[in-house]
């Protein structure tokens, strides 16, 4: 296909450290293959304790599954993409409707080979919404998760179509009518190629996102761009990343504090070249909250955003380093002080694609895209 996906991007360890992780830190499950394998992206929860995410491959078909993660670690796989008009190879989170219905964006496949939108009933009976459409009226390859308004209406991105074939933001209405609410054209002012995570909404139904590439403008730029979308869909560049000691290429979702700040992270550059977290004013102005220097004692290569508590600790993980260079969940404190929860050592997972969620009693829950017991990948959980 001709769109741009960025998917994998790819000791010695104090024995007090190793001892403390192992309190509070646990694999809830270990995918198998044929119960999926490979999740790309986090899991949400429902009021039981039940999670529930997407795995890009494995199971009966190969082309990955929607699962549920009991509240015990019980693992049913809820339906098997087949790769064809239904999708496959899911690469964005779910959501959830207050009836328990799923829905989600499958990046390849379906009529056109371009991807889909689709539901999936209490029953396991899945619905395609929409099929996406090469061409330039259509997005094609949906690689981020799905927003809902008050009204039922979902929003998402593709990651490539659209007019100029750098991706797109989509609005699809109850009656399942599609409507392309922008289609990125790269350049100095607009992003291109959005990829991971899922778009935030405010109060008002505006939408803030970020995109790996675009913004360019004079030297060092062309390296992503945080953009806020309104419900009419004018388009307003907020950030543009890659300059001096910025960070470059955003990816995974955004999130808003009660002032309107956003948060986020980028995959490179920084002091030492390997990420960022950062924040930036709802006008945009930009304040880098960390630099990740990689090592054994950092993480580096984030891909997948930051969740935010009450007090204003963000929480997130990497790609990539940590103690045993597998990847990592991070604390960073109001203050500006950087903490790693948890170096995966393979044993327990590797590399830390999908975004964190973190429950209502501090508990953060993630996927790992490989490693655990069978390598496949598997479901953690961290309890401070």
């Amino acid at each position: 296909m001709g769109h741009r996906l960025h998917f994998i991007t790819f000791i010695v360890v104090l024995t007090l450290a190793a001892s403390a992780q192992a309190q509070t830190f646990a694999d809830i499950y270990n995918f198998t293959g044929s119960s999926g394998a490979n999740p790309l992206t986090g899991v949400i929860e429902d009021s039981s304790g039940n999670l529930y995410g997407t795995t890009y491959s494995g199971g009966s078909a190969l082309n990955g599954v929607v699962y549920e993660v009991s509240s015990s670690g019980a693992e049913t796989v809820l339906y098997n993409f087949t790769g064809s008009a239904d999708g496959g190879s899911p690469v964005a989170p779910v959501i959830r409707d207050s009836k328990g219905n799923l829905y989600g964006t499958a990046v390849y496949d379906g009529s056109d080979h371009c991807g889909v939108v689709f539901k999936l009933d209490t029953a396991g009976t899945e619905t395609v919404l929409h099929s996406f459409a090469s061409g330039t009226s259509d997005g094609c390859a949906p690689a981020q998760g799905l927003v809902m308004d008050r009204k039922g209406n979902l929003y998402g991105t593709t990651n490539s179509g659209g007019a100029y074939n750098m991706g797109t933001v989509f609005k699809l209405a109850r009656n399942r009518a599609e409507t392309l609410l922008h289609s990125f054209a790269g350049g100095a002012s607009d992003g291109a190629y959005p990829d991971y995570g899922h778009l935030l909404m405010d109060k008002a139904g505006d939408l803030y996102g970020v995109t790996p590439a675009g913004g360019s403008s004079g030297k060092g730029g062309g390296k992503g761009v945080l953009y806020k979308l309104t419900a009419k869909g004018k388009l307003t560049l907020l950030h543009r990343f890659g300059r001096g000691a910025d960070g470059c290429y955003p990816s995974g979702s955004v999130n808003m504090d009660n002032a309107g700040n956003l948060y986020g992270i980028t995959g490179s550059c920084g002091s030492s070249d390997v990420g960022t977290v950062w924040k930036a004013s709802h006008k945009g102005a930009e304040t880098i909250l960390h630099n990740f220097a990689g090592g054994t004692s950092d993480g580096c290569n984030p891909l997948a955003g930051v969740v935010l508590d009450s007090k204003g600790n963000l929480y997130g993980n990497t790609e990539a380093c940590g103690a045993y260079g597998y990847g990592t969940v991070w604390k960073l404190s109001a203050k500006g002080t950087l903490t790693l929860l948890h170096s995966f050592d393979d044993s327990d997972g590797e590399w830390v694609v999908g975004e964190l969620l973190r429950t209502a009693k501090g508990e953060l829950l993630g996927t790992t895209y490989q490693g655990g017991g069978d390598g496949y990948g598997v479901v953690w959980s961290y309890v401070p």
